[in-house]
């Protein structure tokens, strides 16, 4: 889909950033759209760390409220092309991504792989961390099954994840934790990594466009 989704998004100018030390743009991606999703609560817990840092900046991107076109195309209509405004200016200013994905079926939600394929210069040359959470894999699964399609759009996938086990026991109805120390901490580490490599990332886009 490297070819289809390059023609898709060719009118989109890539943004570009000439101050390396301007904080970090982190678009955090709730991938599920099912009827009673987990996921926004884990999102929010999420967001609300990378909130407290000083050198991000946050935006949440939920694809059940912006939701895509399911059929890829190369000429879009006035629809999808209202729909995709919805979303792509929004990963194109991104510098860096961390996409919260449950486990369905062994793999990541469709709704997911759609966001994945309706584009292309918005992931590359930018870092992406996992949150994920299911049952007893903690949707492990579904992350190692996303890091070679980001990999296939010229994205860097950072090592450290965030996941939660049986997440559906571990917050309480208020959305705060039970025992927020492992997950916290978990947190941490990889907001640093994508923080990193999203200033290396962007300094490098900015003194030598990517693909030049």
């Amino acid at each position: 889909m490297t070819t289809d989704t390059a023609v898709l998004t060719a009118t989109t100018t890539p943004a570009s950033t000439t101050d390396t030390d301007s904080p970090i743009r982190l678009a955090i991606i709730i991938g599920s759209t099912r009827d009673g999703r987990f996921g926004p609560k884990v999102a929010d817990w999420f967001a609300g760390h990378a909130t407290l840092r000083s050198d991000m900046t946050v935006d949440v991107v939920d694809l059940a409220e912006t939701p895509l076109p399911t059929a890829l195309t190369h000429r879009p209509g006035p629809e999808d092309v209202a729909a995709l405004e919805a979303v792509t200016p929004r990963l194109d200013a991104a510098d860096a991504f961390a996409v919260v994905t449950p486990e369905y079926n062994h793999s990541y939600p469709a709704s997911l792989k759609n966001a994945i394929d309706w584009h292309f210069t918005q992931w590359q040359a930018k870092p992406v961390g996992f949150v994920s959470y299911g049952g007893i894999s903690g949707g492990l699964r579904a992350v190692e099954h996303l890091r070679p399609v980001f990999a296939e759009v010229h994205a860097v996938t950072v090592r450290d994840t965030v996941s939660f086990h049986n997440a559906g026991g571990l917050f309480g109805e208020d959305g705060r934790l039970k025992d927020p120390e492992g997950p916290d901490t978990a947190a941490g580490a990889m907001l640093d990594q994508l923080s990193w490599w999203a200033r290396a990332l962007r300094t490098a886009r900015t003194t030598h466009p990517y693909g030049s």
